[in-house]
This record gives structure tokens, sequence and C-alpha cells, in this order.
């Protein structure tokens, strides 16, 4: 269950690598793991912020003008962004044994059957797994 207040999708990842930090010890693939989720989310975040950028360029071109509503999503984006990325630069510069005692301030423990379904959710919000039913269909 995710509190209100902070980004839930930075709660749920931070569960999942708090769940990966702790059961490194039994499984050395996890190191990679965590480490590749990591990496996997500063780049969407990077791409977010490009998209958003790119299309409040389009849309002053196209329009001439811009609306006050796009700008204030694009600014909320470009925040969420960088909070995220600031959080991300935050585990990558902390020590695995630094980031579990992080994590375990802000987190309950993540059991195996919980860890895999913030992995499901969070692939499910990847761009590929929302545009999966317009390939299947077409």
């Amino acid at each position: 269950q995710v509190s209100g207040g902070e980004d839930e999708i930075q709660q749920l990842q931070k569960a999942l690598l708090d769940y990966l930090d702790e059961n490194t010890e039994t499984d050395a693939s996890l190191v990679f793991s965590r480490k590749f989720y990591v990496a996997q989310w500063f780049r969407d975040t990077t791409m977010e912020t490009e998209k958003a950028i790119k299309s409040q360029k389009d849309e002053d071109s196209s329009e001439g003008t811009h609306h006050a509503k796009d700008v204030e999503t694009t600014g909320q984006i470009m925040h969420r962004a960088e909070s995220r990325k600031k959080f991300l630069r935050s585990i990558i510069k902390a020590a695995p044994s630094h980031f579990s005692t992080l994590l375990k301030m802000n987190s309950d423990t993540v059991d195996y059957e919980d860890a895999c379904l913030i992995v499901r959710y969070l692939a499910s919000m990847r761009p590929f797994a929302q545009s999966f039913d317009i390939y299947l269909t077409q």
C-alpha cells in the first residue's frame, strides 16, 4: 500500500530496490538486477523529459502561442523528472549497505510475491506495455 504525498512510482521503486538489496546475499544476480533497474529508470526519466520538451516546442511552433495549461503540465513533468533523477542519483552514490538502512526507514519489508507484483506494475507503465494492445489489434 502506497501512502500519499510522495510520488507513487518512486515509492514502489524504493520498495523493489529494498527487496533486491535485502536478498543480494542469497542471490548474486540481484546485484545486477538492482543496477539494471536504476539505470533503466534513469533512462526512462530522461526520455520522458526529452519528450515533454519536444512536445512543448512542437506545440509552440505549430500554434504560434502556447497555452498556460500545457506549459504548467510540462513544468510539472520536468519537476517530477528532476526529483526522480535526484532520487536515483542518491541511490547510485550510496553504498548498498547504506541504501538498505536508508530505505528501511521509509518502507515496510517486501516479500517475493509483492516484489513480483511491483515489477509487473512498473513494467505495465512502460511504453511498449501500454501500446501492446494496439499492436495486437493491428
